[in-house]
This record gives structure tokens, sequence and C-alpha cells, in this order.
């Protein structure tokens, strides 16, 4: 009767000990491929989720000055690019808010995009006029830094001109450094009419 050496034993311990650190290091790799794929896929999502609001406001801006919460009109309709601290980016009235509920509202509102502690944020305001704008929406996290910038009569501009008439502007980039991905610039296109 004929059994293995112990040097035969051996060797084949030592290959099912290679192929078992084989297999769980493909698993660990499989692991860590997937955690990575999963933060990317909420980041690029991120994304597309504040690309898609700014495109859908900006595609539906009026021109509509409103009033503050004190009563006192607001400078223009359309306004943006002053870049002080705490200060919106980006303020305009867009046409088409959704009244599934059939309130009695305006179909018109007041939104301002605005950076905060490395955020985009969006926020909106119940009413158009004498309201003050309601809790933001946070858009976009990691932001280093953002800019905006308007084309109107075929310039790009960095401040809007103040006055409630001016027209609304043809195009909006913006311009926003992130962590994680670097600089990034986004073109909209701003097709809105005057409000009546």
């Amino acid at each position: 009767m004929k059994g293995f050496t112990l040097v035969e034993m051996m060797v084949a311990l030592l290959i099912f000990g290679l192929i078992s650190a084989a297999g769980v290091a493909v698993m660990s790799f499989s692991v860590d491929s997937q955690k990575i794929v999963r933060v990317r896929t909420h980041r690029i999502g991120e994304l597309q989720r504040a690309r898609s609001a700014l495109k859908a406001d900006l595609a539906q801006a009026a021109l509509r000055t409103v009033r503050d919460e004190a009563g006192r009109p607001v400078g223009r309709a359309f306004g943006g690019g002053e870049q002080e601290v705490g200060g919106p980016m980006l303020q305009l009235v867009r046409r088409g808010w959704d009244n599934p509920d059939a309130d009695p509202r305006a179909s018109l509102q007041a939104v301002e995009y605005r950076l905060h502690d490395g955020r985009l944020e969006r926020r909106a305001r119940p009413a158009l006029d004498g309201a003050a704008y309601g809790p933001p929406q946070v858009l976009l996290s990691g932001v280093r830094e953002g800019r905006v910038a308007f084309r109107v009569r075929g310039e790009w501009i960095e401040a809007l001109p103040n006055g409630p008439q001016q027209p609304l502007p043809q195009a909006v980039r913006l311009d926003l450094t992130l962590e994680d991905f670097g600089p990034l610039s986004q073109l909209f296109l701003v097709s809105g009419e005057p409000a009546t």
C-alpha cells in the first residue's frame, strides 16, 4: 500500500495555499472596485442632478422682478456673478413650477443658487413677493470654488448690468472646481421670455 510522502503533502498544501491566497486577493480587489464604482456612480448622479436642476431653471427663466421679505423691490429679475461672500451666484424667476395640489399660488418661482461650506445649494421662495427663501437643497458637495459668467450680446461677462429692465442673457456658464474631479465647466442656454 502506497501513500503520500511528507514532501508531497507539503507541496500540495503549498499549491492549495497559493490558490487560496490568489482567490482572496481577487475577491478583495473585486470588493474594493465595487466600493469605488459605487462612490463614483453616486458622484456622477449628483453632478447630473445638479445639472438637471440648473438646466430646468434656466430654460424656464422669466423676466419678472420680485420683492424681498420686507416688501422692497429686488434690483433685477435675473442676477448673479457679483461673487460676494455668502451671496447668491445666480438668482432668477422661473416658469413652470408644478402645482399638483392646485394650491393658490403662481406658477412662477424665485430661485437662487449659492456656494455655502463647499456645497452648491438651491433655494426657492414659497411665494414670489414678500417671502423669505426656504431651506436649501444641496445639489453638489465637495465644491472648492465656483464662478458664473453670462453671454450677453455675443460676449461673456462675469456680472450682469444693474437695472430691472435688462434682458435675459443668452447663456450661462458655470465654472466649478471640485475636490475629486478638478475644474468643471458647464454651459446652459437661457430660453425664457418676459413674464406677464
